[in-house]
């Protein structure tokens, strides 16, 4: 179980994360924003042992590409886990419908989330999110 926090850019839409692990590379993860707005979900640590079908959940909400400056491979594919291993990665979803989507660099993959790391998400209007998460 562990916390993080993030903002735009420029600094003032103010994000409050936290998540707990379900088991050594997944679990869930809450992103409240300043506005009020809770967006909750699956996260998965991407591994050289990942298969494209255990992260079905990933796709839900966003469609077809494309996908925005950053967010190279974002697809159910192969080119998916070799550009993304050592991550953790998330599809968020508000009461409304709308899905952020999150990609986190580990400090420490063998430590998965608790070890800390740093990364960004984007919200349905192509708004990024710096969110970093602090050794747990």
């Amino acid at each position: 179980m562990g916390a993080g926090t993030g903002s735009t850019p420029s600094g003032t839409d103010q994000v409050n994360f936290s998540w707990k692990s379900s088991d050594s590379v997944s679990g869930t993860m809450n992103a409240s924003l300043s506005d009020g707005t809770i967006y909750s979900g699956q996260f998965f640590q991407v591994t050289r042992d990942t298969t494209v079908d255990n992260l079905s959940p990933l796709w839900a909400g966003w469609g077809r590409g494309p996908w925005g400056y950053g967010w190279n491979d974002w697809g159910a594919g192969p080119s998916f886990i070799t550009h993304y291993t050592g991550r953790v990665v998330a599809n968020l979803s508000a009461p409304s419908g709308a899905h952020m989507r999150c990609k986190f660099q580990l400090v420490s993959p063998d430590a998965g989330m608790a070890g800390g790391g740093a990364g960004q998400c984007q919200m349905p209007d192509g708004k990024t999110i710096d969110a970093t998460f602090p050794k747990a």
